[in-house]
Order: structure tokens, then sequence, then C-alpha cells
């Protein structure tokens, strides 16, 4: 599975890389993104009012906002009804979407962490016979690494994946105990130990394997789920054991959860019927 590529850069990281991720937002986008996505949401088209208490943002903030979008085309406004809706211009904007795969749209954010954590960053999609495969994988160029082959096959409850999918599942235990039994790992954790960390997991949303499915391999981990809460995809971090502070993985922890909750919304976002409030 892994091999490692010790290769060491002659310069640092710098550009647009090292800027990716900085900064400070911009009050009227954050709005924006705000008022379109709850749009979105909206099973009907909506009044300033209720934009505005659904959203938080003040009622002038809110109608300057909609005012700019419906002049982009990103909003439409209905004049007899005073309501506004998603336009065609967000409809352009998704045209380029159309036909590309769920492993291409998560690509970017694959690439993001991988530079942001300095490790290895794994897709794996869950499969409907029990397993996990590796779907797409980004990596930092700058260090010592850990590299997979896209294709490897996985049981679906091993490793730090497979710990937040018994925790989507959330099996009985005894159910859990005999597959438990089942799985192989170069370094095997005890029963109760696994159970601990998917307990964890469900509370968390991310889990962590520290050298059990891979000897020296430390794996951190998180999930995309669709509206039903069926684990679709893996999103892993991947690096040798020692390579990183142990306080970096409880933040690549959160921000691999965060990009899991982000797909999920993105990619099984539920459509409300007409007759939901």
């Amino acid at each position: 599975m892994a091999a490692m590529d010790s290769r060491i850069p002659d310069t640092p990281l710098a550009g647009p890389e090292r800027a990716a991720g900085h900064g400070r937002d911009v009050g009227a986008v954050v709005h924006a993104i705000a008022i379109l996505r709850y749009l979105a949401a909206a099973a009907q088209p909506l009044g300033v009012a209720a934009i505005t208490r659904g959203t938080g943002i003040s009622a002038s903030t809110c109608f300057n906002i909609l005012r700019t979008l419906t002049r982009a085309r990103f909003v439409s406004f209905d004049e007899a009804r005073k309501v506004y809706a998603l336009g065609l211009g967000v409809a352009e904007l998704a045209t380029r979407f159309f036909g590309i795969s769920h492993t291409e749209l998560i690509r970017p954010e694959l690439q993001r962490l991988a530079l942001k954590h300095g490790m290895l960053i794994a897709l794996w999609r869950v499969t409907e016979d029990g397993h996990i495969i590796l779907a797409d994988r980004a990596h930092n160029p700058h260090g010592v690494r850990v590299e997979m082959s896209t294709g490897i096959r996985l049981p679906m409850l091993v490793g730090a994946v497979g710990r937040c999918i018994a925790a989507i599942l959330d099996l009985p235990e005894a159910e859990l105990r005999e597959r438990f039994a089942r799985l192989r790992w170069q370094s095997p954790p005890s029963f109760e130990s696994y159970l601990q960390d998917v307990r964890a997991a469900r509370d968390k949303g991310w889990s962590m394997d520290d050298g059990h499915l891979y000897r020296g391999i430390v794996t951190v981990a998180a999930l995309i789920t669709d509206p039903a809460g069926r684990p679709r995809f893996g999103l892993s971090g991947i690096t040798i054991a020692a390579q990183h502070d142990p306080a970096a993985f409880p933040l690549l922890g959160e921000d691999l959860r965060e990009v899991g909750c982000s797909a999920g919304r993105a990619l099984f976002a539920a459509r409300p019927g007409p007759d939901l409030p």
C-alpha cells in the first residue's frame, strides 16, 4: 500500500499555494452566498422579510444584495408577489459541472487539504458490497510522503474511514464484533479499543488510526454522506508516523469533517417537494 517518496524540494512553498486559505473574508460576498444558499434550499420563492429572518442578515443589507443579484440574473424577482428565487445566472455557472463526476468535483478540495496539511489526502468510494475503493488522491509535492495507487480495495470497516462508517451504521455490538473479527490489520487493535474509537467518531465526526492498519502510518478520516445519512465517500489524510506534531491531527480531522459536510450538501442535496414549507 504505502511507499515512501523521499524527494525533498529545493525551494519552500510560495506564491498562490502559500496564500490559499488565508486572508479576511469579504462580508458582502459572505452574505450573498448565504442568500443564494437559502434560496436554493427553499421550497418556494421568498420575500425579503423571510430571507432576512432565515439568514440573519439585516433587512437593508439583504435588500441591497438581492437587488444586485437580481441585476446580475443570479436571482429573479416576481414584481407581483414581491418574492425572490434563484435566477438563470446560477444555472449558467453550474452548466460546466454537468457530466462531471463526483471525484472531479471533490479533487480541488483534496489538493487544497494536501497543501495545507502537508500529506497525502485520499478519497475513498464506499461500495455496495461492503468495501472502500481509493478513487482519487492528492499530495503535497514538498517533502517525504506516503503514496498509494488508485483502485486499492479494502474492507469497509477497517482503518480510520472504517471507524467512521461503523459510527454511521450504528450496528449492534454483537454484529460489529463479528465483523471486526474478520478484518485484517498489520497491528490489530483490541475490539474494545476499536469500539471506543467508533463511539468517539460518532461524537466528533472524524477518526484516527495510529499504526494499526499499516505499521508506521497515521490516518485521519471523515465521511461524505447523502441526505439519508448513508456513507458515500471517505476522506482521509495519510502520513508517516512522527512526520507531524500530534496536535495537527485533530485540526486535520476537523477540516476533513467540514469538507465532508460541505461536499455532502453539494453533491447529494435533498430536493424538497413543492408542498414543503
